[in-house]
């Protein structure tokens, strides 16, 4: 968030407001927080690899969200019985290896949760997913559009419009600390399908029903 209006992955627990319902000072917006969807990101790969037994997954411990999402998954690995594997990055060499320890530990499929280290570098991350046969599903477009397979998550362009009606709020006289921090309810579906071909995958059609954009 910023002084007035923003957009904040934990704005709570970054220490910006005192809540999501009554923020206090001059600070209000929208949360990119939703922890739960990592749940779904599961299922996702789990309706594409039905075979998933072992899921590796990367992000950074010190990340916003990182424990939230960890935790939320693993719920949703217990219900379908799959093991995950948390390997922690910094860097893109910490990904280089992330990539190689997956693979030794024969994992058939990867989510890449939100972090600076793979969002910097989600070119090579891409190509990485690929060189090791690793299906992978992300937190953003931007990954897709750079070769990567999938990417399940937060609707920037839905959060940005409901930005505006703050905007509109607060040049009315609203003060911004009275003003509710709003929570993700848009979600993105994005596949790439030369991609999905490329790692001899068939996409579900219950998928492809559920897709905002597919990239061909």
């Amino acid at each position: 968030c910023s002084s007035d209006l923003g957009y904040d992955i934990d704005p709570v627990g970054a220490g910006h407001v005192a809540s999501l319902a009554r923020p206090g000072g001059n600070v209000t917006g929208l949360s990119g927080l939703s922890p739960e969807l990592s749940g779904k990101q599961l299922q996702i790969l789990k309706e594409i690899v039905p075979r998933l037994s072992r899921v590796a997954v990367i992000g950074d411990s010190a990340a916003a969200g990182t424990t939230q999402s960890l935790n939320a998954l693993e719920q949703a690995a217990a219900t379908l019985k799959v093991h995950v594997q948390y390997i922690n990055v910094k860097n893109l060499d910490d990904i280089r290896a992330a990539f190689r320890d997956a693979t030794k530990a024969q994992a058939d499929a990867m989510v890449v949760f939100a972090n600076g280290a793979a969002t910097n570098n989600r070119v090579e991350v891409a190509r990485l997913a690929q060189a090791s046969r690793l299906p992978a599903i992300y937190y953003t477009g931007e990954f897709v559009e750079v070769g990567a397979l999938i990417t399940y998550g937060v609707s920037t362009a839905a959060m940005f419009k409901r930005a505006a009606t703050y905007v509109d709020k607060i040049l009315k006289g609203a003060k911004p600390g009275d003003l509710p921090i709003e929570q993700p309810a848009v979600f993105d579906l994005v596949i790439n399908m030369k991609t999905a071909k490329a790692l001899g995958l068939k996409i579900p059609q219950s998928i492809l029903l559920q897709a905002t954009k597919v990239i061909q």
